[in-house]
């Protein structure tokens, strides 16, 4: 099948699967249904959504297919070997909006191992590339839960606390953060550098120069220092003006650690890839060693194409009951070998096309 004739999200999904490979990542593929208890004790690691059950005819609780990540973290070994692999899946999970089940179409990788600074920066780089595979006109927004967390223990107001303001840290919302703040009597000093996290969004290098005050020891310099490393090599590496820093990443930090990431593509208003490390996932599954990788999800680019695109296609071809069948074959044929796509039909109905051609007997007139 030429690839001029997928759909978008399927061209996608072939151009990932090439990338990923070229740079040493493995296929994976998991098994359609799963045991429940996998999933159940990560239900948070879901972004919320249900997972779909049913029990099978040994009376065991199976799951269907809800996370591609965890499954590669359960079927994998800490033997010393960096494990990289890619997947291209269909997920199934209970909406969380509607409460129907969803199919949800994803491609993605992850490295396991001794994660370095290179991984990571592999990992990013691989998140660009990937959005640039969708559409040019995207962003990745990259934030680093080490600087929050390193604010957040010189805070020092407790887990309580730290909850809600990175519930607001994430919603952009200084007034409250302000507030809940004055409510558990933060010195004004540590209460700036919160709002220094909230209002610092953008430009790596702008962001980077308004957080070196907030992250002068302890815990958020280390961070500091690693996110300004990545940020200097992804802007060699030719993704200065596609790269933002956004403090409103924030994933959960039961599982998460270190650098999280969302990318985005204009005309749709969800992340279309999501990602980060994951360290503290692995230790809650028994693992010993890290983690970071992202999904791509796919389902969004339906939508995507039918906006971003202003005509259903090429070359529409208008015939009746007298129109020669030789005649309208050279012209279906025609637009074929010129590369078009074309459709022959006797009606054009609400059809957007660039060129229309009628052999009816009315368009000879």
């Amino acid at each position: 099948m030429s690839e001029t004739v997928l759909k978008k999200e399927e061209q996608v999904a072939f151009a990932l699967r090439s990338l990923y490979k070229k740079y040493g990542y493995l296929p994976y593929k998991m098994s359609k249904f799963e045991a429940y208890d996998l999933y159940a004790s990560n239900k948070d690691f879901l972004v919320g959504d249900g997972v779909i059950t049913f029990t099978d005819t040994d009376g065991k609780l199976l799951a269907l297919k809800p996370d591609v990540t965890l499954s590669i973290i359960k079927n994998g070994s800490d033997d010393g070997a960096k494990q990289k692999v890619y997947y291209n899946e269909n997920v199934y999970r209970i909406s969380g909006e509607t409460k129907q089940f969803k199919e949800l179409m994803q491609v993605g990788l992850e490295c396991i191992g001794d994660i370095g600074v290179y991984d990571i920066y592999e990992t990013l780089v691989l998140a660009c590339a990937s959005l640039a595979e969708i559409s040019d006109d995207f962003v990745l927004d990259i934030s680093h839960l080490g600087v929050l967390s390193g604010v957040l223990d010189e805070v020092g107001a407790g887990e309580a606390f730290n909850r809600a303001a990175l519930r607001l840290v994430a919603e952009k919302n200084e007034h409250e953060l302000q507030t809940l703040c004055a409510a558990y009597s933060v010195a004004q000093a540590n209460t700036e550098k919160l709002l220094t996290l909230v209002r610092s969004y953008g430009d790596a290098n702008a962001v980077l120069n308004a957080l070196a005050p907030v992250c002068e020891e302890g815990k958020a310099a280390e961070a500091y220092a690693e996110l300004k490393t990545l940020c200097g090599l992804l802007q060699k590496g030719g993704y200065a003006d596609k790269i933002r820093l956004d403090f409103s990443v924030v994933n959960d930090m039961k599982y998460y650690n270190g650098i999280v990431f969302k990318g985005f593509i204009d005309g749709v208003f969800k992340s279309v890839l999501s990602g980060g490390r994951y360290d503290r996932l692995m230790a809650r599954m028994k693992r010993k060693t890290g983690a970071i990788g992202f999904a791509v999800y796919l389902d969004l680019l339906e939508g995507f194409q039918r906006q971003r695109s202003a005509y259903d296609l090429d070359t529409l071809v208008l015939y009746d009951g007298n129109t020669s069948l030789e005649e309208l074959i050279r012209a279906v044929d025609g637009a074929v070998a010129a590369g078009e796509t074309v459709r022959a039909d006797k009606a054009q109905g609400k059809l957007r096309v660039k060129k229309l051609v009628d052999l009816t007997t009315g368009g000879r007139k």
